[in-house]
């Protein structure tokens, strides 16, 4: 029989989305790092992160609800959860200004599978909320979307059991990682490179 694990935090999975190496820093060592977008989007969930229920035109607003998944090991919280009828529509927000939200959807998504299997019903669509620019979008979880929640909710299951630090990336997404100072990812990559060029200067 398999032993239980520790459920992933849905906030993993966004972490994992953008760059591994920065999901397993801050999951696996709890590494954490300000910079002015964790200050930024710490300065917008202080205003949602506490809990609230009320009614507005037959709506039903719930702040920082408790998520759960038993089949996919998740747990985690909304931001907001508006109620239509029966059905939830999550809402997740994010500071600064619109982006393309491919990241962010992910988090969301898992939201919602929660949400279906918390409460019974079909969640087919939630919203990402920039803070910034005061933007909301629209987003639809589609199978192809739901698929990509259950490979990253095993991928990042599988990162913690091994407890593993994946190599840095060294690209573009490095320039605003709050975590830039603790990776280092020019310095890590370097010595990798510089392995592999001696390895292969003295390979017969």
């Amino acid at each position: 029989m398999n032993e239980p694990t520790d459920p992933v935090m849905i906030s993993a999975l966004e972490h994992y989305s953008y760059c591994p190496r920065q999901c397993a820093l801050i999951h696996v060592e709890q590494v954490w790092g300000e910079n002015l977008y964790t200050m930024r989007g710490r300065d917008v969930h202080e205003n949602v992160d506490a809990e609230s229920s009320h009614d507005v035109a037959g709506i039903r607003y719930e702040r920082a609800l408790p998520l759960w998944s038993k089949r996919l090991n998740l747990v985690g919280k909304a931001d907001l959860v508006e109620f239509h009828g029966e059905t939830p529509y999550p809402v997740e927000y994010k500071s600064g200004r619109h982006r393309a939200g491919h990241h962010e959807a992910l988090q969301l998504c898992a939201q919602a599978i929660c949400l279906e299997e918390m409460f019974g019903v079909s969640v087919e669509k939630g919203a990402l909320f920039w803070h910034g620019s005061r933007e909301r979008r629209e987003v639809v979880f589609t199978a192809a979307m739901r698929g990509h929640v259950e490979k990253a909710a095993e991928s990042v299951q599988a990162l913690l059991t091994q407890a593993s630090i994946p190599p840095p990336v060294n690209d573009k997404r490095c320039t605003h990682c709050s975590l830039k100072e603790s990776c280092l990812p020019a310095v890590v990559a370097e010595k990798d490179r510089n392995r592999r060029a001696a390895r292969e200067l003295f390979a017969i």
